[in-house]
C-alpha cells in the first residue's frame, strides 16, 4: 500500500465521485482547493463520451467549480489517441451524440452517422440521443465484420432518480443481436491513466485514481499500476468488494473522507 499523504496527482472520476447528476458533493470544493494549495494537481477522468469538455466546464462552473480544458481527460480523448496510433480507417460510423461525432471530426477522424459504403469501423459511445435506426445500422455493420470499438463498458450512468443505460448496456444489446463484442478504450483499460501521467509528468507512485465504480474506475488504476481510492458516494457499495475481483488500495465513504485521510487527520474507512 502506498503512502496517501505523498499523492500529488488525483485522477478523479466525476459523476458519483465529486457530484451526482447536477448536485455537487459538499466535500468537493474543499478537497480541490486543498490539492491546489499543497502544490498538487487533479484531472477529471470520465468515461462519459456524450458531452464535450466545454459542456463539462460549463456544468462544473454552474456548480461553483472553475475548470479549464487542461483539467479533463475523457474516453473520447483516449479514443482519439488510440486511433492516431494505428493505421487510419477509411470511414467510421460514429454511434453516439452529436457532440461525440463533432469531437471525433474535429480531431480529423473520418466519421459519418449514416450507413454508407466504405464504413470499416463502428465507434460507439454513451448515446443520450439513441434511436432504433442507430441500433439497426450498427447490427448491419457488425454483421459485415467491421472493426468495433467502444469508449467505455459502463452498464449505467447515475442520475438523481436512479440510473440510465450507458454504453456497456447498449453494447450488450448489440452482442445479443450479432455475437460481436467491442474493443474497449476507456476505463477499466489503463490508457486514460497512462495518458494523464504522460501529460503531467507525474510518476505513478505519486498518482491516485479515485472513483465510485470498482469495475471501471478502480480497475483502471489497478491495470495502470497506480494506487486507487474507492468512494461509496455513487454506484458502488461496500458489498461489491467481496465478489468483484478488484481490490482498491483504500476505501472511503466520500471525497470528504479521502480529504481528511490525505490531510492526515483521520485514517481510511
Amino acid at each position: 500500500m502506498g503512502n496517501l499523504s505523498e499523492k500529488r496527482l488525483f485522477l478523479l472520476d466525476m459523476d458519483g465521485t465529486i457530484y451526482l447528476d447536477h448536485t455537487l458533493f459538499p466535500g468537493t470544493p474543499p478537497f480541490l482547493e486543498a490539492v491546489r494549495a499543497r502544490g498538487g494537481r487533479y484531472l477529471f477522468l470520465t468515461n462519459n463520451s456524450s458531452k464535450s469538455v466545454d459542456s463539462y466546464i460549463e456544468k462544473l462552473g454552474g456548480m461553483g467549480v472553475a475548470a479549464v480544458r487542461e483539467d479533463f481527460l475523457t474516453s473520447v480523448d483516449a479514443l482519439i489517441a488510440d486511433l492516431a496510433a494505428r493505421p487510419p480507417f477509411r470511414l467510421c460510423y460514429a454511434f453516439g451524440t452529436d457532440s461525440f461525432q463533432s469531437q471525433l471530426r474535429a480531431a480529423g477522424v473520418p466519421v459519418t452517422n449514416r450507413l454508407e459504403d466504405g464504413v470499416d469501423c463502428l465507434l460507439i459511445g454513451f448515446d443520450t440521443e439513441l434511436t432504433f435506426q442507430k441500433l439497426e445500422d450498427a447490427c448491419i455493420l457488425l454483421n459485415r465484420g467491421v472493426e468495433f470499438i467502444a469508449t467505455n463498458p459502463d452498464w449505467v450512468c447515475p442520475t438523481w432518480y436512479g440510473s440510465v443505460p450507458d454504453c456497456g448496456s447498449v453494447c450488450e444489446m448489440l452482442y445479443r443481436a450479432t455475437g460481436r463484442r467491442p474493443r474497449v478504450i476507456g476505463k477499466p483499460q489503463p490508457a486514460m491513466v497512462r495518458l494523464a501521467l504522460e501529460r503531467t509528468g507525474v510518476p505513478p507512485s505519486a498518482a491516485l485514481m479515485v472513483g465510485d465504480r470498482l469495475y471501471t474506475d478502480v480497475a483502471c488504476g489497478v491495470n495502470a499500476g497506480i494506487d486507487t481510492a474507492f468512494v461509496l458516494s455513487g454506484e458502488g457499495t461496500r458489498e461489491d468488494l467481496a465478489g468483484s475481483g478488484v481490490t482498491p488500495t483504500w476505501v472511503f465513504d466520500d471525497v470528504s473522507a479521502l480529504h481528511r485521510a490525505w490531510a492526515g487527520r483521520h485514517g481510511p474507512v
